[in-house]
């Protein structure tokens, strides 16, 4: 197997004429900032479900339930299916608003459904801030949560058709370093808010959202189309000056012919959705489209950032202290992603994959031992300072392994091995699974942490270890290759080569010569 996989390191691609340009770098930045207001509502709506006027005006039983002065079972205290179904209701909508997004971006282009995402956004953000209901915190909510669908479905697709092969993974883990962003900024106003006297500091803290949200909407109207999409959509004049100008080179004719010609190709399908699923030509790329969001959500990372708060209160931090190690937590996280930035195009995704992975498995099972010597099964007790900082320290960790593995791989890898046939509907495909997975974690989490206790840092650490196998067996690398010459490390793969259907010419004009040979034999 290990050869196998060799092969993939060894291969030379086709390289372009051109550089990484200041227009690149706006646009792509422009575009990462989806993944800003991603990460912004997990940061936000973790500091939410621990927030006093927050929870007495919305969730009262609850609030109720936390100042009850009575010994509790501190894996339960906070188990509310009202709670974690607003916790989820953005993921939901974002799940649906994907699904629509592949065709938005496949009829207008990516620049467009930006724009669309990043003004629905600023619309729910600006409704959740002035809310005086639960059904009107929710419409805003879902509204975030189609601006989140749209944004995060179009942006690291648009980032993988402007960036050069060389520089496309530095590039498009902006889109995760503005998730890390995301978070700690949501974090760090969660903190100032509450120490707004009256109570409404939490009004400024969802309504803030829109901030980055405003960026998307008018810096999309700043930046060019990918050249990919503009040729999709017929205008092949505009797509030749763009490439032009984001290459910083005259001569760009090779290239716009391989995106050209792969645009020919994606013509021919008439369904995308049909050829994805039932075409039999893409199996692996499916198979990564379902899995890859899949496995990061059950990594466990965003029950972490959803409730870090709640799970700090949990094991004894008070209200601001729970908050501040939040902050810790978000900075680690923001840092930690740099290391996959200048990373990832060196040492390759597989690399970072399986070191992350390692040191994700460790970290939880650490977690789950300190949090079980202490509580133990009845979740009664106190916590020592000792014990409080060493489960900081190791979640810490976690988050670090995370931060340059699953976390920018995992919105890499699928923006960047979809031929342009199924692009879309691929990319669509992937967020809609991520997004369902965590909404199902995040509704579920709070009732897991009641029933398996301790036990549920064990139960992610196991599916980490079964997704980094998968990664180190499955998963060919990716790096330096560009995107239109993509298919050939699935046909070079020791296990994909038996279920990739080759139609190039050449592969026809041997299997007819083989079929000759057996007729005349």
């Amino acid at each position: 197997m290990a050869g196998a996989v060799i092969v993939h390191h060894t291969t030379r691609y086709k390289t372009y004429p051109g550089e990484i340009t200041g227009i690149v770098v706006f646009a792509c930045l422009i575009a990462s900032v989806a993944g800003c207001i991603f990460g912004y509502d997990i940061g936000l709506t973790s500091g939410l479900t621990s927030t006093e006027p927050f929870l007495v005006k919305f969730f009262p039983s609850i609030y109720e339930e936390t100042k009850k002065q009575v010994v509790v079972n501190q894996y339960c205290k906070f188990d509310s299916q009202l709670l974690t179904l607003f916790c989820s209701s953005l993921f939901l909508s974002a799940m649906t608003a994907a699904f629509f997004a592949g065709p938005l971006t496949r009829a207008f282009g990516r620049k467009w459904t930006l724009f669309t995402a990043g003004s629905a956004y600023v619309c729910g953000a600006v409704l959740g801030g002035v809310s005086v209901n639960f059904p009107m915190l929710l419409t805003g909510r879902i509204l975030v949560g189609a601006g989140v669908g749209l944004s995060i479905q179009a942006s690291p697709l648009y980032i993988s058709e402007m960036a050069p092969a060389q520089q496309r993974g530095m590039l498009n883990i902006m889109f995760q370093l503005m998730i890390t962003v995301g978070i700690l900024t949501a974090n760090m106003t969660n903190y100032f808010a509450s120490k707004i006297p009256g109570g409404w500091g939490w009004r400024i803290a969802v309504a803030f959202g829109a901030v980055p949200a405003g960026v998307i909407a008018l810096g999309s109207l700043a930046i060019p189309d990918t050249p990919t999409s503009l040729i999709q959509r017929g205008d092949t004049a505009t797509a030749r000056k763009t490439l032009a100008q984001i290459r910083g080179v005259g001569d760009v004719r090779e290239e716009f012919d391989d995106l050209s010609t792969a645009s020919e190709e994606a013509k021919a399908v008439e369904n995308p959705w049909r050829e994805l699923f039932f075409g039999g030509k893409y199996k692996p790329q499916l198979t990564f489209s379902l899995l890859i969001p899949f496995f990061q959500q059950l990594t466990g990372i965003n029950v972490i950032m959803f409730y870090a708060p709640v799970l700090f209160k949990t094991v004894g931090f008070k209200q601001n202290a729970s908050l501040v190690s939040s902050i810790i937590t978000g900075l680690v996280n923001v840092f930690s992603t740099f290391v996959a930035v200048l990373t990832a195009d060196k040492v390759g995704r597989r690399a970072l994959f399986l070191q992350g992975g390692t040191q994700m498995i460790i970290s939880q099972i650490l977690v789950g031992t300190f949090i079980g010597l202490q509580f133990g099964m009845s979740g009664t007790g106190a916590i020592s300072e000792q014990y409080a900082m060493c489960i900081v320290l190791f979640v810490c960790v976690y988050v670090a392994g995370f931060a340059w593995s699953w976390g920018p791989m995992g919105w890499l890898i699928p923006s960047e091995i979809y031929p342009l046939a199924v692009r879309s509907a691929a990319m669509s495909v992937t967020v809609a699974v991520n997004m369902f997975f965590t909404a199902f974690i995040g509704q579920i989490f709070l009732t897991l942490l009641c029933h398996l206790r301790f036990g549920l840092f064990y139960f992610f650490g196991g599916w980490v270890l079964l997704m980094t196998l998968f990664i180190a067996m499955l998963l060919p690398e990716t790096k330096n290759v560009p995107v239109e010459e993509m298919a050939h490390i699935w046909k070079k793969h020791w296990f994909w080569r038996k279920f990739v259907v080759d139609t190039s010419p050449d592969a026809r004009s041997a299997e007819m010569r083989k079929r000759i040979a057996l007729e005349m034999s």
